[in-house]
């Protein structure tokens, strides 16, 4: 199953560090286990690190989807 984050709906006008918590709570939520994630939308870089380490382990595939690179596969733990 694909699920799509869009990172910016994680947080309120400006991500803070202090909630770092709460946010990779919500992105547990989202992703569940063994997915294909894609993280895309407006973030801090320090979020967006945090949430592929995060998930390294628990999505089978990361991809970052950006409208100037496209998509990029961060990790791919798929066998096939």
């Amino acid at each position: 199953m694909v699920v799509e984050i869009d990172v910016s709906t994680l947080y309120n006008e400006k991500a803070k560090l202090t909630e770092l918590g709460n946010y990779l709570r919500k992105v547990d939520e989202l992703a569940g286990e063994g997915n294909e994630v894609v993280l895309h939308g407006p973030g801090p870089i320090w979020l967006y690190l945090k949430i592929a380490h995060f998930l390294h382990g628990k999505a089978c595939k990361l991809i970052y989807r950006s409208p100037v690179t496209g998509d990029l596969i961060i990790f791919d733990h798929n066998p096939f």
